[in-house]
Order: C-alpha cells, then sequence, then structure tokens
C-alpha cells in the first residue's frame, strides 16, 4: 500500500481522532499534515503490521510534540458542522450534547481521556490503544473501566440538576 492509498484511506479517521485530542478544526487539519509527513519519512524503514493503528500512534506523538512545544492547553472548543438530514433544533442539541461529552471526557485524567477517545469515539480495540498508547492491555481496560464510570457519574450528575431546574 503506497502513501497515496493510506492517505485516501485513514485521513478522515485520523483528523476526527486529532479534533479530538487538540478541540480545534486547524490544530487538528495541521497535525494530520504533521503525521503524514512522519509516516512518509518512517514508511520505508519501518515494518507495519496494522497501519491504521501506527498512524494513530503516529498522530497521537504528533499532538504529544504540538501540545510540548507550545506549552498550553488548547482551550477552544469546536465541533465541526456534521451534515445531517436533521431539523435544526435536533442538530444542535445533538452538537450540544457532544460538546457536553467532549468536556466530560477532557476533564478525566489524561490516560483516561486518551484509552476513551481511542476506544470509544473512535472504535479501536485494545490492543490498538494500548500499542498507540505504549501502555499493557489490562492498564487499557483499567483506564477505560474507571474512565467510564466517571463519564457515566457526570452525565446523571447533569441530568438530575436539569431535572431538579425543570
Amino acid at each position: 500500500m503506497d502513501l497515496d492509498e493510506i492517505y485516501e484511506a485513514y485521513v478522515n479517521d485520523l483528523y476526527r481522532y486529532l479534533f479530538s485530542l487538540s478541540k480545534d478544526h486547524y490544530t487538528a487539519e495541521d497535525l494530520v499534515q504533521e503525521a503524514f509527513y512522519r509516516a512518509y519519512i518512517q514508511l520505508e524503514t519501518v515494518e507495519i503490521s496494522n497501519i491504521k493503528a501506527w498512524l494513530f500512534k503516529v498522530a497521537y506523538h504528533a499532538f504529544v510534540d504540538y501540545t510540548r512545544k507550545n506549552k498550553r492547553i488548547i482551550i477552544r472548543e469546536q465541533v465541526s458542522e456534521r451534515v445531517t438530514e436533521s431539523t435544526p433544533e435536533r442538530s444542535f442539541l445533538e452538537k450540544e450534547g457532544f460538546n457536553l461529552l467532549l468536556q466530560d471526557i477532557h476533564s478525566l485524567k489524561k490516560q483516561e481521556r486518551d484509552v476513551i477517545l481511542l476506544c470509544d469515539l473512535h472504535k479501536m480495540k485494545y490492543q490498538e490503544a494500548a500499542d498507540i498508547l505504549e501502555m499493557k492491555i489490562n492498564t487499557v481496560k483499567s483506564h477505560l473501566l474507571r474512565g467510564r464510570k466517571k463519564i457515566i457519574e457526570k452525565v446523571k450528575e447533569r441530568r438530575s440538576r436539569f431535572e431538579q431546574e425543570g
């Protein structure tokens, strides 16, 4: 598989992953390009069995390098417009719900956040997430379980506050 085919197959997945990490459209686009540049450099010298997991790992490291270089937390939250065949109200509510979920995910510890983004939002297998994050598979499962429990509690709290207010 050459780089053009890899790009076509995985560019959207990498963009969504990097957008969920950075929460910024322009940063995600830049990081996608950086990830594919790094992939291009390493592709000839590295033996790759699972190209998708390897690309996500390259993208994750590009994001880590980016945040270290800038030494700041990316605060802006934007969710790209999703093309749906729904009413504007439903679209707004879905986007708002997704924003709240992203806020909940980003309030977790770093390891829990990273595992949930990979396994739940991007449908990675546990082993793929473990390879990307350089963790043992049982550690990934532990972080995933703890993170999910925390998010469920946050959603329950928000729901009960909403019901009390309404």
